[in-house]
């Protein structure tokens, strides 16, 4: 099954992986913070995700690990 993994602490919510992922599945959380003061993005539903790397690809921070 295919995800993502985020190194939430790096992550400056910009949003660029929301926009860029065909699934629409990523979302910057409502509920966490980082030590730097940003909602840093999540998988709202992991089932859907298909490991195209789109987001990975467009993250300016290299942040995102997609596991296939």
């Amino acid at each position: 099954m295919a995800g993502i993994k985020v190194n939430e602490e790096r992550c400056k919510g910009c949003g660029l992986c929301v926009g860029a992922c065909p699934k629409q599945i990523l979302a910057l959380s409502k509920d966490r913070i980082n030590a730097k003061g940003y909602h840093p993005v999540e998988m709202i539903d992991k089932d859907k995700c298909t490991g195209c790397t789109s987001c990975a690809i467009m993250c300016p921070d290299v942040v995102i690990t997609v596991e296939r």
